[in-house]
C-alpha cells in the first residue's frame, strides 16, 4: 500500500519579498506625506528583512501598514514579519529593524503536531528539523490535514512542500 506525504514549512517567499520592497519604495516616493521626510525602507544584510526609516514613530507605523498592505495585496501573509524590535530614534530620524519569520522552532513544529493528532488521528506527524512530515496512506486525509493545519490561526507563517 502507498503512503503520501507532504512537508509544513514557515517560510517566505523571497521573490514575492522583493515585489512588495519595490512596491514600496514607489508608494514612498510618490505619497505626498511622505515628500521631505526621510521615509524610506531598504534591506537589512543579506537581505533577511526590512529596514524601516522614518522621521518618527508615526511615520515608521505608517510605513509598516504600507508593507502589510502590499503583503497582502501579493497573497502573503503579514505573520512573516518579526516586529518585536523597538524603534531607535537619533538624529531626527527613527529606524525599525523587521526581520522574516523563517523555519519552525521545537515549540511551533509541537503546535502543529498536536493539533493535527488531537483532529486527524489517521495522519501521522513526525519533527524533522525544522518542518513536520505529515504522512498517510489516505491523499484525502491529507488534504484534510492541510485544511486543518490552514484554518487554524497560528501565530507564524505554515505553508506547504516536497509532496509526494
Amino acid at each position: 500500500m502507498a503512503t503520501f506525504s507532504f512537508d509544513i514549512v514557515s517560510d517566505y517567499d523571497k521573490a514575492e519579498m522583493n515585489n512588495v520592497f519595490a512596491g514600496v519604495q514607489k508608494e514612498l516616493a510618490n505619497r505626498y506625506d511622505f515628500k521631505g521626510t526621510p521615509a524610506e525602507v531598504d534591506w537589512m544584510t543579506d537581505k533577511v528583512g526590512f529596514k524601516v526609516i522614518g522621521a518618527n514613530e508615526w511615520q515608521i507605523d505608517s510605513i509598516i501598514d504600507i508593507i502589510r498592505k502590499r503583503l497582502a495585496g501579493r497573497e502573503q501573509s503579514s505573520k512573516v514579519l518579526d516586529l518585536t524590535d523597538p524603534v531607535v530614534e537619533s538624529n531626527l530620524r527613527a529606524t525599525k529593524e523587521i526581520k522574516f519569520i523563517a523555519g519552525l522552532d521545537q515549540d511551533k513544529a509541537k503546535q502543529i503536531t498536536k493539533l493535527l493528532r488531537d483532529n486527524a488521528p489517521k495522519v501521522k506527524t513526525q519533527i524533522q528539523g525544522e518542518e513536520v512530515r505529515v504522512t498517510s496512506s489516505s491523499k484525502d486525509d491529507l488534504q484534510k490535514a492541510m485544511q486543518l493545519v490552514r484554518s487554524h490561526d497560528f501565530d507564524f507563517p505554515v505553508g506547504f512542500t516536497n509532496f509526494r
